[in-house]
C-alpha cells in the first residue's frame, strides 16, 4: 500500500525537498495546510500543483489514511505541531530545527515515549546530499581508517529581500546554532559514531547586520566525545557572486586518510557533490552526484516496519539537545 503524507506549515523552502524526495521514494502527497500565505507558497504550488490545500490542519490530522506529517512552518511552532500529530497517531518528519527550546524537546520526547510514534528531523545537509551518502560508504569500507574529527562549514546567503519577519526574530528561529548548526552536529555524531558529546566552545555574533538585532549572522561550536572531535562554523555571509546559496563543506579526518566534501559548488569545477579522497593508495576527486538519498526510502520502511533504519530516534534527540545547549552556552543563558 502506498504511504500517504501531508504537510503542515510550508514557511521554509526545505519543504520542497522533503516532499519531492518522499514522492521519489514512492509515497503519495495527500494534502497540505499552512497559516496564511507565506512567500514560499508560489514555489510550493509550482512544484505540487495537484496537491489539495486542506481547510484546516485538523482535516489532515483526523484523516486515518495519512501516516506521516511533514512540518516546515515557523521553527518555534514545529514542536507543538509534532506533538499534536503524534497524539493523532501520525509519524512526523520535521524540517530542522525540530524544536527551539529544551522545554519543547522534553515535550517531544515524552510524546514519543507515550505514543510510540517516529519523530524524525530531515537534516538535509546529510540526507539530501549524495556526496554524504558516498562518504558514508567509503568510511564504512575503511577507506580512511577510524574517523577522529569532522570539520563542518555551513555558510548561507542572507537573501534579505525574500526573508519573512520571523527570520530576524531570535525566538522564532531559535538562534543560529539551534537552526543551521544542527546539520553539522548531526554529521559529527554520525561520522564519529558518537552517541553524545561535550560542548567545549560555543559562540554567536552579529557582525554585519546591526540593524537586525535579532539576527545572529555568525556562529561556531567545538565538540568532543570519546570517539572524536568536531568543529563547526555557520554564517550568513555567502557573497552574491557564488552561483548557489552556500559553499557547504565537510572534512572527515580518519587515522588513515581524509575525505573532503564540497557539497553544492566547487569553484572552477562544474556540478555538485564533489568528493576528494586521500589515503595511502588513492588521491582522487570523485563525482558523487549519483550516490542516492537513502534516508527517504528508509523512513518509509521504518513507518511500515516500526524500525529505526533511517535515523535512530535517540540520535535525533541528541542532535537537537546539543544544538540547544550550544546556543544557550553561546548566549550565556541557562542550559
Amino acid at each position: 500500500m502506498t504511504l500517504r503524507f501531508a504537510a503542515i506549515g510550508i514557511d521554509h523552502r526545505h519543504v520542497y525537498g522533503m516532499a519531492s524526495n518522499l514522492i521519489e521514494a514512492g509515497a503519495s502527497f495527500a494534502g497540505w495546510w499552512t497559516e496564511g500565505h507565506p512567500g514560499t507558497e508560489a514555489g510550493f504550488l509550482e512544484r505540487f500543483p495537484d496537491v489539495p490545500r486542506a481547510a484546516s490542519p485538523e482535516a489532515l490530522l483526523d484523516d486515518p489514511s495519512i501516516a506521516l506529517i511533514l512540518l516546515s512552518g515557523i521553527p518555534r511552532d514545529r514542536a507543538g505541531w509534532a506533538v499534536k500529530a503524534m497524539e493523532a497517531g501520525k509519524d512526523v518528519m520535521s524540517d530542522k530545527p525540530g524544536c527551539t527550546t529544551l522545554e519543547q524537546l522534553d515535550a517531544i520526547r515524552a510524546t514519543v515515549a507515550a505514543t510510540g510514534r517516529i519523530w524524525s528531523v530531515d537534516f538535509s545537509e546529510r540526507f539530501e546530499v549524495p556526496a554524504v551518502t558516498r562518504a558514508a560508504e567509503l568510511v564504512a569500507e575503511g577507506a580512511i581508517g577510524r574517523v577522529i574529527q569532522t570539520v563542518g562549514l555551513g555558510p548561507h546567503r542572507l537573501n534579505r529581500a525574500t526573508r519573512p519577519d520571523w527570520f530576524f526574530d531570535r525566538d522564532a528561529y531559535g538562534g543560529i546554532l539551534t537552526d543551521i548548526a544542527s546539520h553539522q552536529i548531526d554529521q559529527f555524531l554520525y561520522f564519529t559514531g558518537s552517541t553524545g558529546a561535550e560542548i567545549t566552545l560555543a559562540s554567536v555574533a552579529n557582525y554585519a547586520n546591526p540593524d537586525d538585532p535579532g539576527l545572529q549572522d555568525f556562529g561556531e561550536i567545538a565538540l568532543r566525545s570519546p570517539q572524536g572531535h568536531g568543529y563547526i562554523r555557520v554564517d550568513w555571509y555567502t557573497p552574491d557572486a557564488l552561483p548557489t546559496w552556500g559553499d557547504g563543506r565537510l572534512t572527515i579526518l580518519g587515522t588513515e586518510g581524509y575525505i573532503e566534501l564540497r557539497k553544492y559548488v566547487d569553484v572552477g569545477h562544474d556540478g555538485t557533490d564533489h568528493l576528494i579522497l586521500v589515503n595511502a593508495t588513492r588521491c582522487e576527486r570523485i563525482d558523487a552526484s549519483g550516490a542516492g538519498l537513502p534516508y527517504f526510502a528508509r523512513l518509509l520502511a521504518d513507518i511500515r516496519d516500526r524500525t529505526e533504519t533511517a535515523m535512530p530516534q535517540a540520535h535525533a534527540f541528541t542532535v537537537c539537545e546539543l544544538a540547544l545547549r550550544a546556543q544557550a552556552m553561546a548566549e550565556g543563558a541557562r542550559a
